[in-house]
């Protein structure tokens, strides 16, 4: 921790905490306590990332609102004093071709919409019937197996890279090998190396799989982005990082909500009683949105940086700053969602950042909410025993990636 030296804003005689914080373990489901304590006390205020920068934290639920509208602030992450989330981002950024992850409008509208069709509401609600299949199929391979069992790899992981395997057209039976490049390309503990190595054999996969799409159309994600390829309307190399980036966020973060809300709900059982004996699928929607803002389990940061002054919060973020906006800071703000720490399934919380805000927010967020509310609606109606098969402290959270969640969920029934 160190102190900070700006001589023209109040920021200069306060001690910068490191980010990301870590979280407390007998409160594993509320945000750092020293960020919550910012929230409170300085929404707008300096931290210390990996690389010894110092950006600016924005934990304010209305101050996120106006900045990840404002187009003073960008997410061109080549940019010099770019905050990035870990070494190997840095390393690898300056030579990423143009993407929806890392453009400004007006490029960045143009390439949303060459990938933005199979994620509409209409697209994905025509995949809830099968959503259903694949849960159902799941509950019974878990319920004929042995007990306990590890939710996170019977139920948590195969939804979600069940449903983008066949929604991006890949083989489920490679899931081990993208589950694994894309959990090293991530995370924080790798080396560049490493997430160089994971990223390129990734990249290699998709590549062979858009060759076969463009030879062999069919039905998916990865052909029409190999016809769009054909097309000239995107490159390969574009289409490439796409599937890799849609593979990536669609099983990570979806499988930690799976069994992460899990967990909170069997520590909140009038909560789960609630959503077991209810038919209503207007109260399941309800509840899937504030178990995304109780959870929030994008706990890195969204990132950005200042293209020109920006006053916020009583401090001035300069032309060049780094901003990292924590949104589980924001989706506990108390001004905005009173009693934060207080799990309710009945508060109407849909204004939540769990998928962010503003241009840039998450291409697949109704998939991931008609994934949670298939699994939510019938997982606990089926298995109404469902607990805990260890003693509470006993569960193993995980860190590494951008996804807070859990190594494992020993259940019984």
């Amino acid at each position: 921790m160190v102190d900070t030296a700006d001589p023209q804003g109040s920021e200069s005689a306060r001690p910068v905490p490191e980010y990301p914080q870590p979280r407390d373990g007998r409160c594993p489901f509320q945000p750092a306590a020293t960020v919550r304590r910012l929230t409170a006390e300085a929404p707008v205020s300096k931290v210390e990332i990996w690389d010894g920068s110092t950006p600016w934290l924005v934990t304010r639920h209305a101050d996120q609102r106006a900045l990840l509208t404002d187009p003073r602030l960008s997410i061109n992450e080549k940019l010099p004093n770019y905050p990035h989330m870990t070494r190997g981002r840095a390393e690898v950024a300056p030579h990423m071709p143009e993407l929806i992850t890392n453009t400004d409008a007006p490029e960045h509208t143009r390439l949303r919409r060459t990938v933005n069709a199979p994620f509409t509401v209409k697209r994905v609600e025509a995949l809830r019937p099968a959503i259903q299949k694949i849960v159902d199929q799941l509950i019974d391979d878990l319920l004929a197996g042995p007990k306990p069992a590890d939710l996170v790899t019977r139920i948590g992981l195969p939804v979600p890279t069940l449903v983008i395997s066949e929604l991006l057209g890949v083989p489920y039976t490679d899931h081990d090998f993208f589950q694994s490049c894309s959990n090293v390309a991530v995370s924080h503990t790798a080396t560049p190396e490493e997430a160089r190595e994971a990223s390129g054999a990734l990249a290699e996969y998709l590549g062979a799989q858009i060759d076969r799409k463009t030879a062999e159309p069919a039905d998916d994600v990865l052909s029409e982005m190999a016809s769009r390829v054909a097309a000239g309307e995107m490159t390969r190399q574009e289409a490439v990082i796409m599937g890799s980036a849609i593979l990536i966020a669609g099983h990570e973060t979806s499988a930690s909500m799976i069994s992460l809300a899990t967990l909170a709900l069997l520590r909140n059982p009038e909560q789960l009683d609630a959503l077991r004996t209810t038919d209503d699928p207007k109260t399941v929607a309800r509840a899937v949105e504030e178990l995304l803002r109780y959870l929030t389990i994008v706990h890195t940061g969204v990132r950005r940086i200042a293209l020109e002054d920006i006053e916020v919060g009583g401090e001035v973020i300069r032309a060049g700053d780094g901003v990292i906006f924590d949104v589980a800071a924001a989706n506990w703000d108390a001004e905005e969602f009173p009693e934060p720490e207080r799990l309710d399934l009945s508060r109407s919380a849909r204004q939540h950042h769990a998928f962010g805000y503003g241009a840039h927010q998450c291409l697949g967020q109704t998939l991931a909410r008609v994934e949670l509310q298939v699994v939510f609606s019938t997982l606990y109606r089926r298995i109404p025993t469902l607990r805990l098969a260890v003693p509470f402290e006993d569960v193993e959270f995980a860190f590494e990636g951008v996804a807070y969640g859990l190594r494992s969920l020993p259940v019984t029934w």
